[in-house]
Order: structure tokens, then sequence, then C-alpha cells
């Protein structure tokens, strides 16, 4: 249960879910990066998402993040995640490669094994095997980054991308995936919201993902530092009425999308959905107090925000993450970086 001792780093994530049509949805997230890059957000994240809209908007992280890259400077840029086992893992070391010349060395690449089970189908693969063809694709795309022989003809990565090798972070619900990422000495990618057991349904977030951390710290070899991201659902307004008012729709509409799944949803009223999806709502000082109460937070050393599931407008959006760079954050630990100021509030 220690805490990581450090300058906190402060992240941005989006799904890519804003309430409009396809390709507003990739404008309005890379004005959102961009305002967040203009408050001294150190990293933007996208995730990985196929055929389903209501999950996410974006099925090609690569293609999105060198847009982004065209309209930022400083800001690292990272998948959150790369779904590896519906992947070529040559192919991704490939991307990757390129991104991170395009972009001067800003990615960050996170993987994992997860994704919607009727997507794997579709891409000729057995949710089942997922373990294990994550496990597989991670050795090759570690090979290829290494620039070790690849296959039978034994061909390198070209570009050559060996700095990406530091740049691995891998996502994980499990202990057990913990050890895996400390061990390899990768970044640990943590959830914004898990599904609890039906033995255990009043865990807190912090209580489920705290074995993880510590098999994680256990498992990290000597010398290696640890780098942690607590990603959280966060929506701050300039009033509390502001914030209930688009959770009660955002989070009814995702209970609704998560029932209409087949996925359990306890919660009816706001209350209680607020709790169930680990939402954090409301002013600057309110939100601070209910961030500051998370122990996970304390242990990380990357806070990574998003408004998933209450999804407010736009404008609420960039309000929201001016608030956070200059009154939440700033009070967790955070501070911008040498030579990126936040702007001042109008």
């Amino acid at each position: 249960m220690s805490a990581i001792r450090g300058e906190k780093k402060l992240g941005f994530f989006t799904r890519v879910l804003d309430q409009v049509g396809s390709g507003d949805r990739l404008r309005l997230a890379l004005e959102q990066i961009v305002h967040a890059e203009s408050f001294g957000f150190d990293s933007a994240w996208v995730a990985q998402h196929h055929f389903n809209p209501h999950e996410g908007g974006l099925p090609s992280p690569f293609v999105f993040l060198s847009h982004v890259a065209a309209h930022t400077s400083r800001i690292r840029l990272g998948t959150g995640i790369v779904t590896l086992p519906l992947e070529n893992a040559v192919r991704v070391a490939e991307d990757a490669a390129v991104f991170d010349l395009l972009s001067n060395g800003r990615l960050e690449l996170g993987v994992g094994s997860g994704g919607t089970p009727s997507a794997f189908a579709t891409f000729g693969r057995n949710p089942a095997d997922r373990s294990r063809d994550f496990a597989a694709g991670l050795r090759v795309l570690r090979q290829a980054l290494a620039g070790e022989p690849l296959g039978r003809n034994r061909n390198r990565l070209s570009p050559p991308a060996p700095r990406l090798t530091e740049a691995i972070w891998q996502a994980t619900f499990s202990p057990a995936g913990g050890t895996r990422a400390g061990r390899a000495g990768d970044g640990l990618l943590l959830s914004r919201t898990q599904q609890r057991s039906p033995r255990t349904p009043n865990l807190t977030l912090a209580e489920i993902q705290d074995p993880i951390v510590d098999a994680y710290l256990e498992a990290l070899p000597a010398g290696v530092a640890p780098r942690i991201s607590g990603a959280r659902t966060v929506f701050v307004a300039d009033d509390r009425r502001t914030a209930l008012r688009f959770a009660e729709a955002g989070l009814r509409r995702a209970a609704a999308q998560f029932r209409a799944a087949g996925q359990i949803v306890l919660g009816d009223t706001l209350p209680e959905l607020i709790t169930e999806f680990d939402v954090h709502l409301g002013t600057p000082e309110e939100v601070t107090a209910s961030l500051s109460a998370d122990p996970i937070l304390e242990r990380a050393t990357d806070l990574v925000f998003q408004v998933h599931s209450v999804d407010p407008p736009h404008e609420y959006i960039l309000r929201s993450i001016e608030l956070i760079a200059t009154q939440v954050a700033p009070a967790l630990g955070w501070a911008p970086a040498l030579g990126s100021p936040a702007p001042a509030l109008s």
C-alpha cells in the first residue's frame, strides 16, 4: 500500500464518444487534446474499438494520433489500448515505429487483450484464446521493437524503434496481469472502472486495484522505475447542478447500453449510478476531495482523466479540462512541465 513518490504526470483520455457524427467525433477529440496540451497536460490517450460506436469511435489509433501529432508539439500521445490479439504484432510495431518518428518520439504504446467478444469472430479470432494470443503478440512486438530478427527470413524492423521497448504499457484487470507487466518492466494501465463480482458487489475500485498494484510493484525488477497510470472518470463543472444534469443523461444512457448488451447494472438512482460507474464529478473542490480519498491515485505516477460515461457536450469537456489543470490536478501533486504554462482563464 506504499505511495509512489515523485511528481505526478497528468493525462487526458478519450474514447472518441461525443454525441455527433463520426467525422465530428474525430474533430472534437482533436480539439480536446489540443486544449489539454495548451493547459499543460503531459499526455493524451485514445482507445481502440471496433464496430460498436457506443463503446468507442476509433478503430485506427495510429492514423488518428498521427493527425493529432501534426497539430501538437509537446504532449505525449498514447494508445490505451491497442487490442493486440486482433492485430498482427509486426504490423503494430511498424505503425508504432513510423508514428514515433513523425511525432518526434512522443508515443506511449499501451496494449491489452480486451475487446468486445463479438469483434473477435469478425477478425477470425476466438475470444477464449485472447490471453494466449496476447502473450504471443506481445512477445513478437517486443522482439520487433528491440531489433531482433523476425521469422524464417530473419528480417528486422525498419525503421528501427528501440526507444519503444521502454514505452510499452500493459492494461489489466487482475493481479496476474500486474505481475506480468511488472516482470517485463512495462507500465501498468489501470481502468477507470471494473465490474464487481456478484460475491463482492460493494468493493471500491481502489480495493479491487490495490492487489494489482501490489503485484506489479513486487514483480518490478530492481532499479526499474514504476509507471502506473490511474485512469478515472472525472467531470468538473463550475457548479454541481450542471455536473449532475449531464451525469443524469450520460450515465442513464450508458446503463441502458450495458443492459442491452447483457451486462448487469445494479443501480437505478443517479447516486447509485455515480457509485457503480466510479464517477468523480462536481465543482473543483468536490472533485479534489473525491479524488484525494482514492488511494490508487496516491500510488499512481500518472493521473489520467476521462469524461466517460458522463459524456457531456464538447464545450463542457473543454471547461472540465481547464478546471482539472488549474485547480484539481495541482491539489493532487501535479505541476505543468516547464515551458508549458496553462493559459489564463477568462
